[in-house]
């Protein structure tokens, strides 16, 4: 569903290059849920804004969902990132002059979708949203916020859903139900979730671990194996 090759990033700091992704190779399994973990300054947010071509990389060549999405233009890339991807941006990036309701209508409604209306709102009902769906952003909790910011990421139904610290700006409550519904997306559609965290815990839920420091991959986790691989209780099926 994802692949990277050769993929590397780097950009000028004070007239010297300064190298925030080390070359690698990435393949993310179609409907896996993968965390990607590390402390801050080892490139995570950066592998995850590549793979969500809101940036581009220095080299290589980055394949999500068949198309080689570094080869597109600026318009073919914005249509496949409506069509396909979803991101959740640890600080919601809401339109502060458009209602909940409006800000999860409009990727729709750039799409095309008939059911458009219809859409936003059961979204927000889903969400727990549908009191509050005529309230602008600066009306709504930090929570509230993100939960909006979750129900226009679903919105086109994306195959991908990429999440940059969902819950890094959220209390233990309102990010428990975020990570949740993140989870739950992932599970019951079978979409690809890319969750970037601090937070082991969080990550520990995912199938697939990675684990990066200083621009690079140190480490992989396939936790489904580790799963599968756990012997079975006495007395338990």
């Amino acid at each position: 569903m994802i692949e990277l090759r050769g993929v590397s990033k780097t950009v000028d700091s004070g007239g010297s290059p300064l190298t925030i992704l080390h070359r690698l190779d990435l393949e993310l399994p179609a409907g896996h849920s993968v965390a990607i973990v590390g402390p801050s300054g080892s490139g995570k947010s950066t592998l995850l804004g590549l793979m969500a071509g809101l940036d581009a990389p220095t080299t290589g060549e980055i394949v999500v969902d068949g198309t080689t999405i570094t080869s597109l233009g600026e318009d073919a890339l914005a249509r496949l990132r409506g069509r396909v991807i979803g991101f959740v941006f640890q600080f919601f990036h809401l339109m502060p002059s458009l209602t909940a309701f409006e800000n999860v209508l409009v990727p729709m409604e750039l799409a095309g979708a008939r059911d458009a209306a219809a859409r936003a709102t059961r979204l927000l009902k889903e969400v727990g949203l549908d009191a509050r769906m005529h309230h602008y952003p600066s009306q709504l909790s930090g929570g509230e916020q993100q939960r909006v910011a979750l129900a226009r990421a679903l919105a086109n139904q994306p195959k991908v859903l990429l999440a940059d610290e969902p819950t890094g700006n959220l209390d233990s409550n309102n990010g428990q139900h975020v990570i949740d519904m993140l989870y739950d997306d992932n599970r019951q559609r079978g979409t690809t979730l890319v969750l970037v965290t601090h937070d082991r815990e969080l990550a520990a839920r995912a199938d697939l671990q990675i684990l990066m420091r200083d621009g690079r991959v140190v480490e992989r986790i396939d936790q489904s194996r580790v799963a599968a691989a756990q012997p079975v209780a006495a007395g338990g099926r």
